[in-house]
């Protein structure tokens, strides 16, 4: 007598049915989810290609006629014809240097403490919970944080008003993006390149410094240039703590006194400052500094990529 089997009672196929109906249900879903998705995708170019386009109509007549001038010239809301955004451009590099010195390594050296001494412990989760919220503070906030602690409380050290308080305030403003970006780079890590380490007799800052640092670095590094970019395109909080405006003269002071003691600027403070004035000639200077800075956040964009690209391992 033959046993009896789930085949003979229709098992099996009632069993390729339901996968065959099941894979048909989410082919379907997921040929949906992929065409909005590409529709996203191209609604966003679309709306880039116009913004780019509508930047080059409006500044032709600034870049056309006088680039060099307009690179290099200064900061000046009273004249169209000479306004320019050298001090702007150099304002936002030396912003950018604070930023780097400052948020970077502190950054870092937090996401490795929470990931790998931190462990699962309370404090840990607590740590990273604030984290993740003061990423998603608004940037004005992060300027009256600048204002009251590297203005007022430490004017001694910053001078005040100065582009060193500035770049305090950004680097603050991005040292949670940086935190968060290295803690998933250094958690993308495999386990195995740990343990292999630990099993040859090495310590667990040996193993860090030699084994996971490097194999996280392409993802330290892109987080790091996309925070970069994120500070080189904020205003709110440099208006807050002396961002100017207006005419900047620097006069005889040196590189060290206009750093010190001297007014600064950058490109998204010069675009404030020339959209607030009227007429057609500072529409078109703000449409020019407006393409500036998009091209120094697509340069940034691209080197991060690039140099994900290039050093990115797989696992």
């Amino acid at each position: 007598m033959a046993l009896a089997t789930p085949a003979r009672f229709g098992a099996a196929s009632a069993s390729a049915l339901t996968t065959t109906r099941t894979s048909r249900r989410q082919s379907i879903t997921g040929r949906v989810v992929e065409a909005l998705l590409l529709l996203a995708l191209l609604a966003s170019l679309v709306i880039l290609t116009a913004l780019i386009v509508h930047l080059f109509q409006r500044s032709w007549s600034v870049l056309g006629n006088r680039f060099g001038d307009f690179v290099t010239g200064t900061l000046d809301a009273s004249d169209a014809s000479a306004a320019g955004i050298g001090q702007a451009i150099r304002g936002t590099i030396i912003l950018s240097v604070i930023v780097a010195v400052v948020a970077f390594p502190l950054g870092i050296a937090c996401a490795i403490f929470l990931e790998e001494y931190a462990g699962k412990s309370r404090l840990a989760r607590m740590l990273r919970l604030n984290v993740r919220n003061l990423a998603g503070v608004p940037s004005i906030v992060y300027g009256i944080l600048g204002l009251t602690i590297f203005v007022k409380f430490a004017k001694g050290v910053t001078g005040g008003r100065t582009v060193i308080a500035g770049g305090l305030t950004l680097a603050v403003l991005v040292l949670p993006i940086v935190i968060i970006t290295a803690s998933e780079a250094l958690r993308a890590v495999p386990k195995s390149i740990r343990e292999g380490a630990y099993g040859v007799g090495a310590t667990q800052w040996e193993t860090i410094r030699s084994h996971v640092l490097p194999s996280a670095g392409p993802g330290i590094l892109t987080g790091t240039i996309l925070s970069l970019s994120r500070a080189a395109g904020e205003a709110a909080p440099l208006l807050l703590v002396g961002g100017l405006t207006g005419l900047l003269r620097t006069g005889d002071q040196s590189f060290w006194e206009q750093i010190t003691q001297g007014g600064f600027t950058s490109l998204p403070v010069a675009i404030f400052s020339y959209a607030r004035q009227t007429g057609s000639d500072f529409q078109a200077v703000t449409g020019a500094a407006s393409l500036m800075l998009l091209v120094v956040v697509v340069v940034l964009n691209g080197i991060a990529i690039t140099l994900r690209n290039r050093f990115e391992r797989r696992w």
